[in-house]
């Protein structure tokens, strides 16, 4: 083979890369662009919100609601803020133990069904699951009776306990899949060393249950702070999380948008702040249980 022959059939692939790279680079930009634009449509609610919310109650109006305010005021944030402020205080009271207790409950329920069989798990476990496909409004009466019944209607502590019993069976889920992918070779390993039941959980399982742990928490916070059906049936006003306030905050006589776009903003800050600092850890969450259970 020439000299020649040799050249071109090395430089042969470098052309044909350099070749492609137009093509590679208009389709990132068609996708970048799709990408970008399905973005702002996504965002054109929160940007409504914003920029009314920043606006003083003399500049809101129809036809200026996609206009920048002409002076940054945050009368309407400051006027929300102290409508909200216990019912922000009472969601945070609702979100926390029962997001905590229940993320518990299944954690235990999880490593039972997956790595404690026993004589009827398999019906157990479907019967669990099947509150999942309840629909909130059939139970509502039976729910106001026991709570009734507990002496705990119309309060935080009511309100706690029913979301525990209503996340049971999706935590449940997450964590049995979610223990099923872990060896049973560690089980028998800790059998052998003398660990009994609850050494196991602790000292095994618990530690290698991060990522469970942080989708089920992430999962039950979004889902009690916007619930609004059982905390407007089961609690109180003094007991109202931020939801139902939220709904109420309008005037008798005129509706201030700019302290009701504000008060939206503040509702949902809670939830959009755990999915920024915390999205990555759950879509990882998900999709180990999903890849390895």
């Amino acid at each position: 083979m020439t000299a020649d022959a040799v050249r071109s059939e090395v430089l042969r692939p470098r052309s044909l890369s350099r070749a492609r790279r137009p093509t590679v680079r208009a389709s990132r930009f068609v996708l970048y662009a799709a990408l970008l634009v399905m973005a702002a449509f996504y965002l054109t609610p929160v940007y409504v919100l914003l920029v009314t919310g920043l606006k003083g109650f003399d500049e809101v109006s129809l036809e200026r609601m996609w206009d920048f305010p002409q002076g940054l005021s945050l009368t309407g944030f400051a006027d929300a803020f102290d409508k909200l402020a216990p019912n922000l205080a009472n969601s945070f009271r609702l979100v926390i133990p029962a997001t905590l207790i229940s993320a518990a409950i299944g954690s235990l329920n999880g490593y039972i069904l997956a790595k404690w069989r026993f004589r009827g798990s398999e019906v157990l476990f479907p019967l669990i699951l099947f509150g999942m496909f309840i629909p909130y409004q059939a139970i509502l009466i039976p729910l106001l009776q026991v709570t009734r019944g507990l002496g705990v209607a119309g309060s935080i502590e009511g309100l706690i306990l029913v979301h525990v019993v209503y996340g049971i069976p999706i935590t449940t889920l997450i964590f049995r899949n979610y223990y099923a992918a872990i060896p049973n070779e560690l089980i028998e390993a800790a059998r052998v060393d003398g660990a009994d039941f609850v050494r196991i959980y602790r000292d095994v399982l618990l530690p290698l249950s991060i990522s469970g742990f942080v989708v089920v928490l992430i999962w039950q916070f979004t889902s009690i702070w916007n619930d609004f059906l059982f905390a407007v049936t089961l609690t109180e006003q003094s007991n109202w999380p931020v939801t139902v306030a939220l709904n109420n905050l309008a005037g008798s006589f005129s509706v201030e948008w700019n302290v009701q776009m504000a008060g939206a903003l503040l509702a949902a800050l809670p939830t959009l702040l755990v999915f920024v600092f915390l999205g990555r850890y759950f879509v990882r969450g998900l999709l180990a249980g999903s890849l390895k259970g």
